[in-house]
């Protein structure tokens, strides 16, 4: 397996926990206030708001990742893709309000940073995993 497949399994990886434990009583603080969309109460860790939604985006995007890391090109396309996805929803989570009617997923502050962060990540790991690649050998990597 090549870094940048490796990456995008720890990343995939890694969504995949927090999609289950978003579902995971104690875990999720207020889990009885868990709805399926909008403003929900339950927090992850006692940080992140989390919806049934969600944690569904959670666990597609940890497949989607997984799936991913079969091809080096696939691993890439996810990581700097996802990761653009996760950059735009930090600004669409800053821009609109916290109690709104547009914060679908929900997001909160806590979230929008870490969904920035996130997305940085990813975008590192897809450009710095495939720029180890390509200096280990003389050809490109696919």
């Amino acid at each position: 397996m090549r870094p940048v497949q490796t990456a995008s399994s720890v990343v995939g990886a890694a969504f995949l926990l927090v999609g289950v434990l978003g579902f995971v009583p104690g875990v999720t603080t207020h889990y009885d206030e868990l709805g399926f969309a909008g403003h929900s109460g339950a927090l992850l860790l006692g940080l992140f708001a989390v919806s049934v939604l969600h944690n569904l985006v959670h666990l597609l995007f940890g497949v989607f990742a997984l799936l991913a890391a079969k091809t080096t090109q696939f691993s890439r396309m996810f990581l700097v893709a996802g990761g653009g996805l996760y950059v735009l929803l930090w600004v669409y989570g800053s821009a609109i309000g916290e109690h709104g009617d547009s914060n679908f997923l929900p997001v909160n502050t806590a979230d929008n940073w870490l969904h920035l962060g996130l997305g940085a990540a990813m975008i590192g790991l897809g450009v710095a995993a495939t720029a180890v690649e390509r200096s280990r050998s003389d050809s490109p990597v696919n």
